[in-house]
């Protein structure tokens, strides 16, 4: 089945996917292959111990780099695309000035930890069960929310500024839409702002206590939209014409798209630089008692369905580690081999707490350790404890998804897990997930299922993608991997996991 409409076989769709690392574009064919594809990486900085920011301007440049990138490879034209599709880091906070569409401090990553204290302060105040309550979020640096009341009080003349209306905020997705449109749309779509800490999920607003508390001005924030909608289009001088721009959805909510979860009880987990899982739980925001998040899946048609999510904070960071950091491996494919050549013998565990630890544990200030070391414990183990790791943290994150959901009263089959992202790949690492979570891991043909999913959600708008079912009738099973390891030793594992993660946050 084709998921396109009958249109002409020139016309494309152009995927913005616009990463913590890098950006990229993927142009897609009527039959969802990719025809281009293109990534630029830009510079990482960290000025202070758990802080992480961006040049704003290097992921605009980056992004219309690889936007012209792929249209040369395809010898496409802007007439050749019906629409274009935008998802974004989550979380990440640019403010701008509204006159010079200039940034007024680098953008505070989704990563950066430097409103801990604030967090802190807010939730000894009290203030945290309305927040969870409002936003189905918890009190928490990894939010846009304090990053804002951060770059307002710390810029100088800068709440001034914001409270005469002179800027703008933004998640990613607002930033590269203002540049894409020169100035003409500010908004974003309901899953980024979702993630802000100021968004009622429930009414679909921003929510007035939520500003007062947090001292963000109401001016300073965008439209917000569904995630198939009008956004604008482009300059025509960017691409020689103008391109409509259809979809907007943080990263993890394309993603959840782009594998077609649409059915309450389905799950997916995406592996990037961190690991985020969702759990469809359909028009009913369930409220998690494990610590896991409550937000907005997708919206179309001004109907919202949400998602239990649980943000594992470092994945492929520690594989990035393992190259950067140790200089053990040149590439992340020589992970795999060495992983496979390990010492089983050896019990050997990584918390990567590089930046905090993230659900179901929240504590920003925990540091990253490994343990059990021996002299004979080599590059081999330390791959193996890496990989390890990613599957250890999926595993508490879908044991307290199965244990909210079923909690919630909602009848549920037996879940399987979608997965995607760069990790992947892996057969090595997947045929660990499925053991060490006991449940299939299902890797889709077609593992581009972020930027599918913009894709899909712009196309839709357009008119000439289907409705999510058919959509969903598209998607294709590369290779399941079924659980294989024996349950002794799966639960030994585990076992160790929680001793290694409880001796690292205990007081």
């Amino acid at each position: 089945m084709t998921p396109f409409a009958e249109c002409n076989v020139t016309t494309y769709l152009l995927a913005i996917d616009q990463g913590t690392t890098s950006s990229r574009a993927i142009l897609f064919r009527p039959d969802t292959s990719v025809a281009a594809q293109a990534q630029q990486e830009f510079p990482q900085h960290f000025p202070a111990s758990g802080w992480v920011e961006h040049e704003a301007e290097d992921l605009w440049r980056s992004t219309l780099v690889t936007c012209h990138a792929v249209l040369d490879q395809a010898g496409a034209q802007a007439s050749d695309i019906a629409a274009i599709g935008i998802t974004n880091q989550r979380e990440t906070t640019v403010v701008w000035d509204r006159k010079t569409g200039a940034a007024i401090h680098r953008a505070i990553v989704w990563q950066d930890r430097r409103t801990a204290d604030l967090c802190a302060r807010l939730r000894a105040e009290g203030h945290e069960p309305l927040i969870t309550e409002r936003t189905g979020l918890i009190l928490d640096p990894y939010f846009s929310g304090t990053k804002i009341g951060w770059i307002l009080d710390e810029v100088p003349g800068a709440r001034a500024r914001a409270e005469r209306g002179e800027l703008a905020f933004g998640t990613v997705d607002s930033w590269l839409l203002w540049k894409l449109t020169g100035g003409k749309v500010h908004a974003t779509d309901a899953t980024n702002a979702a993630r802000t800490l100021l968004f009622n999920i429930h009414t679909g607003t921003w929510d007035d206590d939520l500003l007062a508390l947090l001292r963000v001005p109401r001016s300073l924030l965008p439209e917000v939209r569904d995630c198939a909608a009008d956004f604008g289009a482009t300059r025509p001088e960017l691409f020689g014409g103008t391109i409509s721009i259809g979809g907007i959805a943080g990263d993890q909510q394309a993603a959840t798209v782009g594998q077609a979860c649409f059915q309450p009880g389905m799950i997916k987990s995406t592996y990037g630089t961190g690991c985020f899982a969702l759990l469809n739980t359909g028009t009913t925001a369930v409220r998690s008692r494990n610590r896991l998040l409550t937000t907005i899946a997708y919206q179309l048609g001004g109907k919202r369905t949400y998602a239990l999510e649980g943000s594992i904070f470092v994945a492929g960071a520690a594989v990035q580690w393992l190259r950067d950091g140790l200089g053990i491996i040149a590439n992340s494919a020589q992970t795999e081999p060495l992983a496979e050549a390990a010492d089983p013998a050896q019990q050997v565990y990584l918390v990567p707490a590089f930046v905090g630890l993230g659900a179901p544990h929240w504590n920003p200030d925990v540091r990253g350790a490994m343990f059990g070391l021996t002299r004979n414990t080599g590059p081999a183990e330390f791959a193996l404890a890496a990989l390890e790791s990613v599957c250890y943290q999926t595993a508490d994150l879908i044991d307290a998804m199965n244990t909210d959901w079923a909690s919630s009263g909602i009848a549920h089959g037996t879940p399987v897990l979608r997965v995607d992202g760069g990790m992947a790949a892996s057969n090595f690492a997947m045929q660990r997930l499925a053991d060490l979570i006991a449940a299939p891991v299902d890797r889709p043909v077609i593992r581009e299922t972020t930027a599918l999913g913009a894709a899909y959600l712009a196309g839709y708008h357009a008119g000439i993608m289907p409705a999510p079912g058919r959509f969903a009738d598209s998607w294709r099973l590369d290779r399941r991997f079924d659980p294989s390891m024996p349950a002794e030793t799966r639960n030994a594992k585990l076992a160790g996991w929680r001793d290694a993660v409880r001796r690292l946050t205990a007081p």
